[in-house]
Formats: C-alpha cells, sequence, structure tokens
C-alpha cells in the first residue's frame, strides 16, 4: 500500500499553525492535528483516561471531561509530570496517526500538525516540514485571547521552553510569515502546488 507524502507542519504556541492547517484543508488536503487529537483521546481512550487518573488523580477529570486547568497547574510546572504525561500520550497519538495515514493513501500528500515536532525529532519521518512563525508578541496576544485559563505567566514560561524562532528556520524546510502583515493564504497556495506534484521543494 503506497503511503502519501507526509508533511509536517509546527510552529510556537500562537504562531497560527491551525490557521495554516484550515487552509491547507480548504484546498482539501487532509490535515491531522496532533494536539486536538491528543486532546480527543485523552477524552475518548478509556485505557488512557484510566491511566492519567491513575497517575495524576480523579480531578484529572471533572464531570467526565478532561480538567484542563487542574492538569495546567499541577502538571506544567513539573519536569517530571510533564515527561510522564508525555509518556502516556505521546506513544498513542503516534499510532493513531499511522492508522489515520492509511486512510488518506489516495491523496498526493497529507499535513501532520504539531507544536513539538522539531524538538521531539518527528520531522525526522517526515517529507518536508513547514514552519509557522510569528512575533513573540503578536503569538502572546492570540494565546491570552483564546486560552482564558491561561496567564501571561503562564504563556511565557511555555514559550521559553520552546526552540527559538532561528532554529526552527534552519530546521523546517520551508517557513509560512503569520506576522500579520504578509498575507498566510499565497503563502500556503505556493506550498500546496509544490507539495501536490510529489515535490517539496520548489
Amino acid at each position: 500500500m503506497n503511503k502519501p507524502q507526509q508533511i509536517g507542519v509546527t510552529g510556537g504556541i500562537g504562531s497560527g499553525k491551525s490557521t495554516v492547517c484550515q487552509i491547507f484543508g480548504t484546498l482539501g488536503v487532509p490535515t491531522y492535528e496532533a494536539d486536538s487529537r491528543a486532546k480527543w483521546l485523552m477524552s475518548h481512550d478509556e485505557d488512557l483516561i484510566r491511566a492519567i487518573k491513575d497517575q495524576f488523580g480523579e480531578e484529572s477529570y471533572a464531570d467526565g471531561e478532561l480538567n484542563r486547568p487542574f492538569l495546567s497547574k499541577t502538571v506544567f510546572y513539573d519536569p517530571e509530570k510533564v515527561a510522564f504525561m508525555n509518556q502516556l500520550v505521546h506513544p498513542r497519538v503516534g499510532e493513531d496517526y499511522k492508522a489515520w495515514v492509511q486512510t488518506h493513501t489516495e491523496q498526493p500528500y497529507v499535513i501532520r500538525e504539531a507544536a513539538i515536532m522539531l524538538e521531539k525529532g518527528y520531522h525526522e519521518y517526515l517529507d518536508a516540514v513547514v514552519n509557522v512563525a510569528a512575533p513573540v508578541e503578536v503569538s502572546m496576544t492570540r494565546v491570552l485571547l483564546r486560552d482564558l485559563h491561561r496567564d501571561r505567566e503562564q504563556v511565557e514560561a511555555i514559550m521559553e521552553k520552546q526552540l527559538s524562532e532561528e532554529i526552527r528556520r534552519e530546521q523546517a524546510t520551508h517557513t509560512v510569515d503569520n506576522d500579520g502583515k504578509r498575507l498566510l493564504i499565497p503563502q500556503v497556495t505556493r506550498l500546496h502546488g509544490i507539495f501536490a506534484k510529489g515535490k517539496t521543494a520548489g
């Protein structure tokens, strides 16, 4: 069974990865958003739910839903807890992604979006990587408007743990600038024209 070309989309928090993926989706490209899918699995995969409760307590879920404010406060600031959570969730997401790719073998390419793609080395298994870049303050404003359970200090802590923009640009094969000044759609459609032909550069 032939696999479609696999293209990664990554970038810092608030850079606009989801927006770029939505544009690819509008162009008919199947898109796998790892963060969204991880949240779905954490709320629907019974084995994963039980493992999270066993490790972090029944408070990890409230009214049958993932208690994100609780986990954000109790897990994020403890490196050991973050590592353990990742050990629970990331392998399950990886399995889910592989199964998803096999449902799109008729496509010339698919998109995999993940915030920590470069940090974890996932890009080594992809054909190309698109980095979505935005200035720090632009990203900060977007996140604070979107994630009401986070404050500025929490977002700054997340940003400090991310790769620098310089490193992202070096490791990615393409960069889309989402600074609010340059139009996104022309940048994405140009890349679509390249990937749809089975190429990774052009």
